[in-house]
């Protein structure tokens, strides 16, 4: 007895707190939810996310690069999380997982593309929410 009590023991310290997150993908059906280690970094959940994406077979596609994407967190403002940060320092279990945007810049011999470094998810649920259906 004594000794089960030990494993369990050294299995919680190892593992710490596990938080049930949300992440919603605009355009996507529903959000996706999981487990994860409330040490684990913002780019290794935006990583999970994509793959549980990927493997429900979701639509739109995503694609699979997660430094393409930005999470945010909604109720704490409209400012990116940095890949770096612990998703338990957040303090909330729900958050939305945004594409980077891209602009189209018009240099000195055509136009290219570039990534835009954070994009703004409420600016672009605004501007959809403002879209008015026509009736006859």
């Amino acid at each position: 007895m004594l000794l089960m009590k030990h494993k369990k023991n050294q299995a919680g310290k190892a593992s710490g707190n596990r938080l049930l997150i949300s992440v919603t993908v605009i355009g996507s059906a529903g959000p996706i939810r999981f487990v994860v280690n409330e040490e684990e970094v913002v780019a290794a959940v935006i990583d999970t996310s994509l793959k549980s994406y990927a493997r429900e077979g979701r639509l739109p596609i995503l694609g699979s690069n997660s430094k393409d994407f930005v999470l945010y967190c909604p109720t704490t403002g409209t400012e990116a999380l940095s890949p770096w940060e612990t998703i338990g320092s957040v303090g909330t279990r729900n958050f939305m997982l945004c594409k980077k945007p891209e602009k189209v810049v018009e240099g000195g011999d055509g136009v290219g593309i570039t990534r835009k470094g954070s994009g703004s998810w409420k600016a672009w649920f605004n501007k959809s929410l403002n879209l008015k259906v026509s009736s006859h």
